[in-house]
């Protein structure tokens, strides 16, 4: 898993390389995130741990894997993490609101369900 994790961080998509500009070095109001992290069984996009937040960018191919990812947010969810998607083009073309939706995650009050 951690060789697959490198690969994507190496051949991450445009949306993820905009996403990851704004985020990376404690940008965004000075969060630390990293980007294509091995959480159990799963390689999310971003993950603040301090917040317990997971975000994931997602490109055409999720249309067909809508099942399977409501499976994976699910999981992640009993973790004690708060998974928010946004579809690459709202990512191209609407990264202020992007980024102003990622900051009223962190902001919130920790996550309904946390962990045992």
């Amino acid at each position: 898993m951690k060789n697959l994790a490198r690969k994507l961080r190496k051949n991450s998509t445009e949306a993820e390389q905009t996403l990851w500009y704004h985020l990376r070095d404690r940008r965004l109001m000075n969060f630390k995130f990293r980007r294509q992290v091995v959480i159990n069984s799963y390689i999310v996009d971003f993950v603040c741990f301090d917040a317990k937040l997971i975000i994931e960018a997602d490109g055409g191919q999720h249309c067909n894997n809508q099942v399977s990812d409501k499976k994976r947010s699910k999981y992640l969810e009993r973790l004690g993490y708060r998974v928010i998607r946004f579809w690459n083009h709202e990512i191209l073309f609407e990264t202020k609101s992007v980024l102003s939706s990622i900051l009223v995650e962190l902001n919130r009050s920790p996550h309904p369900n946390p962990s045992p």
